[in-house]
């Protein structure tokens, strides 16, 4: 990966985003992407760039991953100043004990920790329970509710304190790869777009779309703005080469196989189509897999946006999603550029993707 992509990843990543509280990221992605595409931001804070294609009668293409994460929200401060918080999103109850994290506020970043009684004064039977979230609690070295509230306030989002970090070969970690992964190839999509030769025969919309992790909001509001032809979801997936998943759930997924590309009543057969005969022709690995229902993400709102959308999923293999420690090929988001810029350019006419 060249080195300005890595690092507007890594800014990405540690910008935080938990639903509702996006702007940082957003903020990343609308400089990184401003000299390529003309930007704007709706009242949601979706983040449009767009980039006009050349001929008549253009298709309009929307791209769209979403730059929110999964974090916590500060609910309540009891008189001791220990905090207590809500999930924003799916947040594991198992994985938030003992973690570092960083409450986002008008002070600036707060750091503190999820406290967890020590297991030697726990009763035997208690060491197998799972401490509910709204039991859990964050110390951030106070000694009371007053000291507490001069630095944070009720309604502050929360996020772990993880940042991207290299694995062996090409593999990264860090919280929020769901879905920043996905607004990342948006970006580099707009890039690579923009240095083509010649122009595409489609205007193409990259959105960097907010809330998908608490109702897919984004997405539907931002489809609805676009009016897109045809769409793009890019989006992460679950990867089963980890040995306590299960590949009947999801078929057999590995990271850095390159992307995957799902089949099933959210994607558009025509589209999909091109996108795996795309990937065949230029030698781009691909893996697939089928999803028999709506998708859990901002394809299934973007299919059904007013008349209907030709939609299709371009996924990434991810290892531990929704932990602070998820885990990804950079190849792959690589890979899922050049299948989309590639694809881009074989799209001509919106017709051949209504079913006959």
């Amino acid at each position: 990966m060249r080195d300005q992509s890595f690092e507007f990843l890594q800014n990405l990543l540690a910008a935080p985003s938990p639903s509702g509280y996006e702007q940082p990221a957003q903020r990343v992605f609308r400089s990184y992407v401003a000299p390529f595409a003309a930007i704007s931001t709706d009242v949601m804070g979706n983040v449009f760039g767009a980039i006009e294609g050349g001929g008549e009668n253009r298709p309009r293409v929307m791209l769209v991953g979403h730059s929110d994460e999964i974090g916590f929200q500060i609910k309540y401060m009891d008189d001791n100043g220990f905090i207590y918080f809500g999930a924003i999103g799916g947040v594991d109850p198992h994985l938030s004990t003992g973690q570092k994290v960083n409450i986002h506020g008008s002070k600036g970043i707060i750091p503190g920790v999820i406290g967890k009684k020590p297991i030697h004064l726990m009763e035997p039977k208690d060491r197998e329970t799972v401490v509910k979230l709204d039991a859990q609690y964050i110390d951030i070295g106070v000694a009371s509710k007053k000291e507490a509230e001069a630095l944070v306030r009720v309604g502050d989002p929360v996020t772990f304190a993880v940042s991207l970090s290299t694995l062996q070969g090409d593999r990264v970690t860090s919280r929020g790869f769901d879905d920043k992964a996905g607004s990342f190839v948006v970006a580099e999509v707009l890039r690579q777009v923009s240095e083509l030769s010649a122009k595409l025969q489609v205007d193409l919309y990259g959105v960097s779309s907010v809330q998908e992790e608490v109702g897919l909001r984004g997405g539907t509001t931002s489809s609805y703005t676009v009016n897109p032809d045809i769409g793009i979801c890019v989006e992460v997936d679950f990867a089963t080469d980890q040995p306590d998943v299960d590949k009947k759930h999801n078929g057999e997924v590995k990271i850095g196989k390159g992307p995957i590309l799902p089949r099933g009543a959210n994607i558009n057969p025509a589209l999909f189509d091109l996108l795996a005969e795309t990937a065949a022709a230029e030698n781009i690995p691909v893996q697939f897999t089928g999803i028999p229902r709506a998708t859990g993400t901002d394809a299934n709102v973007m299919q059904i946006s007013r008349g209907g959308v030709a939609t299709a999923l371009v996924k990434i293999p991810l290892r531990y999603m929704h932990t602070p420690v998820e885990v990804l090929s950079l190849s792959d988001l690589e890979n899922a550029v050049r299948l989309i810029v590639a694809t881009l350019t074989r799209i001509k006419d919106k017709q051949v993707f209504i079913p006959n």
